[in-house]
């Protein structure tokens, strides 16, 4: 009787440790990035920004921002290399209209921003990823994660033709941050993919 007993309560604990445990699952995974980015997803565009001159320097910055209202407003901001790299850093988070307006002034005084369409925009990211990615440069890892901001906007929406590289050849500009290792790496990679001629760097 007491071997039963001590059996059951065992079962008992364990059934609650499964609880437990599945509970927590389900709250990291509700806090994940991929579920706020899905979540954020479900609000109304409330921008969409682009470097205006992303194309003549090959550096720039897209910004889509979605909220019910906008005084709160969930952002994700894509820094983009249009002439080698591709998706080079991703970041979404949660910020109040004015952390958003300080945002921007930061962003537009660098290089003026532009509205753009959100279609053009998915098109514009979807299609870089592709490129860069065909010479050998992934996107950031958290691209496909935060991409998903632009919910049911489909990039097929817009006929834009993007022409990526420095006059149609990939060019690579390091960046500040970049160390002389990383930039080896990164020459060693478009090596592989293009044949010597087609490459071009700048210091």
């Amino acid at each position: 009787m007491a071997t039963n007993m001590g059996l059951k309560r065992a079962r008992k604990a364990q059934r609650r440790k499964q609880v437990v445990a599945q509970k927590r699952r389900a709250e990291v995974l509700e806090a994940s990035l991929p579920a706020r980015v899905l979540r954020a997803a479900q609000a109304p565009i409330q921008h969409c920004f682009l470097t205006e001159s992303v194309f003549d320097i090959g550096m720039g910055t897209l910004i889509l921002a979605r909220g019910a209202t906008r005084h709160h407003l969930a952002l994700s901001s894509f820094l983009i290399d249009v002439f080698c790299v591709g998706i080079k850093d991703v970041i979404f988070e949660s910020v109040d209209n004015e952390v958003f307006e300080m945002y921007m002034e930061a962003t537009d005084a660098g290089s003026p921003m532009i509205s753009v369409d959100p279609s053009y925009a998915r098109k514009l990211m979807r299609d870089l990823a592709a490129w860069s990615q065909s010479i050998g440069f992934a996107p950031h890892r958290d691209f496909a994660a935060v991409e998903r901001i632009f919910g049911d906007t489909s990039a097929d929406a817009s006929d834009a033709v993007f022409r990526f590289g420095r006059d149609g050849k990939p060019m690579y500009i390091p960046g500040p941050n970049d160390t002389a290792s990383l930039i080896q790496r990164r020459i060693a990679q478009l090596q592989k993919y293009l044949s010597h001629d087609g490459i071009e760097t700048a210091a």
